[in-house]
């Protein structure tokens, strides 16, 4: 149910070579996607009534599997003026005898935003201090640009690793969207409830899905090196040409493959909410995007730059004229 023992193997071995975290395969589980590693995390860490700090903008998921297993989400918010990186200041005055665990996710979805090593630092010494348990989902770490280091929490120490569960899955660094592989390292005595509860509910991940990871986890750097490169040459064009849009305002992210813009300085008239701007861009000139209110970030959009570099300068000019054409 926890994965089979050669991907479990090949886990561990990425964690020590890449993130710096030695685990043995029996702390490794498998799950039908990073999604249900942080799913099966809140489910064995939360009784009803304890509190978990995650930082807004977030992927909506987080709170409704807090929600589910019993706890409730304290958010603190990022600005985007800097760039939607935390505020180690607001996380600490967040904790309260109710806190159970804080929430990570660097690279951040939707925001891109990498959480400075400084920062990671802090909220490991916070978390040791109140006994908190930390879940970082890291699913977006190898999509990094402009230099950025990514850092895992649960290598800084282990007396951090023992208090950490850290996530992760195949999705993102190796294209295998809709295999469904993620996976969950973390201290025994959890993993082990970890793999109970998976057992009753979705058993094993896919069999043959799991070889395709093992071959991914084992590519040579190569292989990312090219395509991370390639993300960043295409955020570096969705944020050029955003900027040249008047009215809309946004930091270059640090990480994964979505730009947060903000759209405050075009909405008016009958355009009053980004709910309503994302319904006029698909209606108008059939541009997808999500509005930035469910990731609390209202007054902004989310959009992926995972297509084509040409498919970004088609969307984004589409964008621009619908913008010169919003109904007052």
């Amino acid at each position: 149910s926890a994965g089979t023992p050669q991907l479990r193997k090949a886990v561990a071995a990425k964690l020590e070579r890449d993130n710096g975290i030695k685990v043995s395969p029996e702390q490794v589980i498998v799950s039908c996607g990073a999604k249900q590693s942080v799913y099966n995390s809140m489910q064995v860490l939360l009784d009803p009534g304890d509190e978990v700090i995650l930082v807004a903008p977030y992927w909506m998921t987080y709170t409704e599997q807090i929600r589910l297993a019993g706890g409730t989400p304290v958010v603190v918010h990022a600005d985007a003026a800097d760039g939607f990186l935390p505020d180690y200041q607001k996380i600490k005055d967040a904790v309260t005898p109710r806190t159970k665990a804080i929430l990570i996710n660097s690279p951040s979805n939707p925001t891109g935003a990498v959480w400075p090593r400084e920062t990671i630092k802090q909220v490991a010494a916070l978390a040791l201090r109140h006994g908190l348990w930390i879940v970082t989902d890291e699913i977006y770490e190898k999509l990094i640009y402009g230099g950025t280091t990514h850092v895992s929490i649960a290598s800084l120490s282990g007396e951090v690793a023992d208090r950490t569960i850290t996530i992760n899955g195949c999705s993102k660094t190796y294209s295998m969207t809709g295999w469904r592989i993620g996976y969950a390292a973390a201290p025994l005595p959890v993993a082990k409830a970890m793999s109970n509860l998976q057992d009753q509910v979705t058993s094993n991940p896919t069999t043959f899905a799991q070889m395709g990871a093992i071959v991914a986890l084992q590519l040579p750097s190569e292989s990312v090196e090219s395509m991370r490169s390639e993300f960043e040459a295409r955020r570096d064009l969705i944020v050029r040409l955003l900027r040249e849009i008047p009215g809309v305002s946004l930091e270059a992210p640090h990480g994964a493959f979505y730009v947060l813009p903000s759209f405050a300085g075009v909405l008016s008239g009958k355009i009053r909410t980004d709910f309503d701007l994302a319904d006029y861009l698909l209606e108008k000139v059939h541009v997808a995007t999500i509005p930035g209110a469910v990731f609390e970030a209202p007054g902004h959009l989310r959009l992926s730059y995972a297509t084509s570099r040409a498919d970004i300068e088609r969307g984004v000019a589409r964008i621009a004229e619908a913008l010169q054409q919003l109904p007052t």
